[in-house]
């Protein structure tokens, strides 16, 4: 089978009220992980559109949920990055109130990508992210991003490192996915991933 391709992508709303989002019952994919993991450049890789997703130069910046409609039949869900240590008590509480209002809340979203950067033991506030979501229940997926930055070797090992430690706490893993936006590494596996899903709808 080949890539399903797609033929559209395009921005349709921005805003920090889960009650805002589009009202129609169109599948949501939703994309999160904590600050610079390559989150903006996974989309725009995964659209094949440069610049749909802006990469903001100040990590953690984006306080919104953006939503692009792709091929007119599902959206893409862009969720503010969590746990960027640089912002104020008020902020970080609001954020956390837009990620689990969107995430607790959502019924159209079936499933939250949750974006991990594969040169970094598992670091706490992930694993705390993902045990949240066991405990409510959330369907999620892990992406393992920036895999061009180590060796095949290096990749494997870390990846072995971080399943083990889930299973620590988990009884079975989630789907996981090996992506590089530099050079499309993981792209037809996640968008296969999602027509599969789209097609039992």
């Amino acid at each position: 089978m080949g890539t399903p391709m797609i033929k559209s992508a395009q921005f349709v709303i921005s805003n920090s009220d889960v009650r805002k989002c589009p009202q129609d019952n169109r599948p949501e994919y939703a994309f999160i992980g904590r600050s610079n993991v390559g989150k903006s450049s996974l989309i725009n890789m995964l659209t094949d559109k440069k610049r749909l997703a802006m990469t903001s130069a100040t990590p953690g910046k984006t306080l919104l949920i953006n939503h692009f409609l792709i091929n007119d039949e599902w959206y893409l869900v862009d969720l503010p990055g969590y746990g960027y240590a640089k912002r104020s008590k008020s902020q970080s509480e609001k954020l956390q109130q837009i990620i689990s209002g969107y995430v607790l809340g959502r019924e159209q979203m079936t499933c939250l990508f949750v974006l991990i950067d594969c040169r970094h033991e598992p670091q706490k506030i992930d694993l705390e992210f993902i045990e949240w979501l066991g405990e409510n229940g959330i369907p999620f997926s892990i992406i393992f991003t920036k895999a061009d930055k180590l060796t095949r070797t290096a990749l494997a090992n870390n990846i072995a490192a971080y399943k083990k430690r889930l299973l620590e706490e988990w009884e079975e893993l989630p789907p996981i996915f090996i992506t590089s936006a530099e050079s499309k590494t993981g792209r037809e596996e996640l968008l296969q991933y999602i027509n599969e899903i789209n097609s039992t709808l």
